[in-house]
Order: C-alpha cells, then sequence, then structure tokens
C-alpha cells in the first residue's frame, strides 16, 4: 500500500489533507476523514511512548478513516498494535468511536474524563432512541416545528455498542500522565473544560507548551455548545467558565481537533470569548425588540462565518443553532439581563422557556 510521507506540519496548509506531520518532537498530527460532515476532518494526535505510542483521540469508526490511521502508524513504522493507549477528550462519535474497535481487536487501553460516564451511559443504553433529550430541550426552545421535521426523517440511528463501550480508566482532573520514549517523558495533565460537552477534558503539556485542546478551543470555529445526550444546567455558562480557566494557565501552541495548528492558546481564548459577548448582546437585543422565544431569536441572528439565515440552512444546523441560542438566552438570565419564564404550550403540551427583558 502507498504510504504517507512524514513531514513538517504547515499551519498554512490545507489541515484536512491526508498525511502524517510532525508538529513538535516526538508528536505528530494525523488528520481523518468526516464525509458529510461541514467539520471535513478530526486531528488525532499520535505522542511518541516507551513502547508504542499514546494517540490523543481516534477519528470515527468508519473504513475510510481506519484505513488512514493504519496508514499513517506504518509511515511511523509501527501498526494499530503499537497503540498502547488512547487519551479522548470526550464522548463524540469522531473522537471515540475507532479507539473503541480497535481496543477490542489490538488491546490498547482507552481512557476517557470521568464527567463523560453519565452521556456514555445513555449513549450505549438499549433504549437510546426512547431517552433523546434533544426533543426536550428543543422544544423548551419553541422549536416545535424542527422536532416535528425531526419525527419525519424517522428514527434516529441506534448506536453500535461495540463503538461506546465503557473505558478502561476514567481520568480524573488535573491527572498527571507519564507519556515518553528514548528521547526523554513528558508529563501531559489533563483539564476539565465543561461546555462543548460536560466531561470534556484538554491536555497540556506545559513543559514542552502543547494544549492538545480537543474541541475546547479551535482556531476557525466556535464549538457547538451541550450536544450530549444529557441536559446540564448553563452548558454555555459552563463553557466560557472554561475558558477562563484556561487562560489562567501558562499560553501554549494550540493542537486543535479541527484545524490548523499554529496558533496560542491565549489569544484564541480572547477571541472566543469576545465573540460570546458580543452573541450574548445580539440575543439579549432581539428579545428586547419582541423575540420571545430560543427559535424567535435564532432567527433574527446570522449564523456560521457566512453569515448565513436561520431558515437557509440545514436541519441539523438549525437543530445546533437552536440550543446554542437557548444557551446564551440562559446565561442573560443567570445574570439578571432578562426574565426567563417557562408555560405550557397547548398545541404541544411541551414546556416552552420564553424570555422578556
Amino acid at each position: 500500500m502507498s504510504l504517507p510521507t512524514v513531514t513538517d506540519d504547515d499551519p498554512d496548509g490545507d489541515w484536512t489533507t491526508p498525511g502524517v506531520f510532525r508538529c513538535a518532537p516526538g508528536v505528530y498530527r494525523i488528520p481523518l476523514p468526516l464525509p458529510q460532515d461541514g467539520l471535513r476532518a478530526v486531528n488525532v494526535y499520535a505522542i511518541a511512548d516507551a513502547d508504542g505510542w499514546t494517540l490523543v483521540d481516534s477519528g470515527w469508526a468508519i473504513d475510510e478513516s481506519r484505513d488512514l490511521l493504519g496508514k499513517a502508524l506504518a509511515a511511523l513504522g509501527s501498526g494499530f498494535g503499537d497503540v498502547r493507549r488512547f487519551l479522548i477528550t470526550h464522548a463524540h462519535r469522531d473522537h471515540y468511536t475507532l479507539a473503541s474497535i480497535l481496543r477490542r481487536e489490538y488491546g490498547a487501553r482507552v481512557l476517557l474524563g470521568a464527567g463523560e460516564k453519565p452521556n456514555l451511559d445513555i449513549i450505549a443504553s438499549p433504549d437510546r432512541a426512547e431517552r433523546e433529550p434533544e426533543r426536550t430541550r428543543l422544544l423548551r426552545c419553541g422549536a416545535v416545528d424542527i422536532v416535528e421535521e425531526i419525527g419525519r426523517s424517522g428514527p434516529w440511528p441506534r448506536p453500535v455498542p461495540e463503538e461506546w463501550e465503557a473505558p478502561d480508566e476514567w481520568i480524573a482532573d488535573r491527572a498527571a500522565i507519564a507519556v515518553g520514549d528514548q528521547s526523554g517523558t513528558r508529563t501531559l495533565t489533563a483539564v476539565e473544560t465543561p461546555g462543548h460537552t460536560r466531561g470534556h477534558l484538554v491536555f497540556t503539556d506545559a513543559e514542552n507548551e502543547l494544549f492538545f485542546a480537543g474541541d475546547h478551543v479551535l482556531p476557525r470555529i466556535t464549538p457547538s455548545i451541550g450536544l450530549q445526550p444529557t441536559i446540564v444546567d448553563s452548558p454555555l455558562g459552563q463553557f466560557l467558565d472554561s475558558l477562563r480557566l484556561v487562560r489562567s494557565l501558562p499560553d501554549a501552541g494550540l493542537l486543535p481537533a479541527h484545524g490548523a495548528i499554529g496558533g496560542r492558546v491565549h489569544a484564541r481564548v480572547d477571541e472566543l470569548l469576545a465573540h460570546h459577548d458580543v452573541r450574548l448582546a445580539q440575543s439579549r437585543d432581539a428579545v428586547v425588540a419582541g423575540a420571545p422565544t430560543a427559535q424567535d431569536v435564532a432567527r433574527v441572528l446570522r449564523w456560521t462565518r457566512r453569515e448565513h439565515r436561520f431558515d437557509d440552512m440545514d436541519l441539523f444546523n438549525r437543530m445546533l443553532a437552536v440550543l446554542e441560542t437557548g444557551a446564551h438566552l440562559d446565561v442573560l438570565a443567570d445574570r439578571g439581563d432578562l426574565v426567563r419564564s417557562e408555560t405550557v404550550d397547548p398545541a404541544s403540551g411541551a414546556m416552552i422557556a420564553t424570555y422578556t427583558a
């Protein structure tokens, strides 16, 4: 088979191009594809370990990703059997599922943040389809039409159990993980950064100024907030607190799950905090102008860097937009900038949150 060439990473290149890219001594970025997904790819990071490799995240359990990961490891003179462990930042399919499959076949250990256990328990539950909290959250946001559209699209696919098996170890906040080869040992510190999911972790290598960010800090986009099977209070509030926590840590080079390397963590965190300040102000202005529910506000706002109108987006992205808007409105209500009320919608019987200034 044709193997990729190991090259130095180019922050100005197309970060989704398949290959093996050296981003620091003993650390390699391996982008794996996400077909039919706007994110396009996910970065897996291979770190040289004493007798093999530690991988940060794993990719989606599809044939194309598995094949490319196998070729990347071969280019490094190794194979799946040389992967000793996976450090998973959070329980989304593009980060977790391939690790679960490869562990079954090759015995690598899978480690995941302890805060993700409630999410994984629901994902792996055999009656998951009957316990979707997304419907409750969307109805609370006033998105009755989106819930109806989801219903017309048919049942959501059931997770494959083998892809969502429990990890070998639940990682605690601030756990120190030693990784190293003959050239020396590095210590990765796991830091809980809830928001994108309730148990999201980043891994910091303070000595070498490296920050394995998962989806918490992304260089070009803002991560979705609270896209998970459990309901938590104020996921955006958690996310903003996590950004401030990261800002208090020593600065480091950003190694994101989606996007090019090359930036610095503190600078990007400042941009993300400023973005959400603007979004909070826009959301409040929309309520003042008469938009009472999260979906009403989402229709007023523009979305993505391309400034899409809400009604021009596909179903999945409209769902994300409504949930994110609801998260912003709840932060405003928690701060006392808006008043939140919850009433039963007579047509659907759902509890809907409305907001006033």
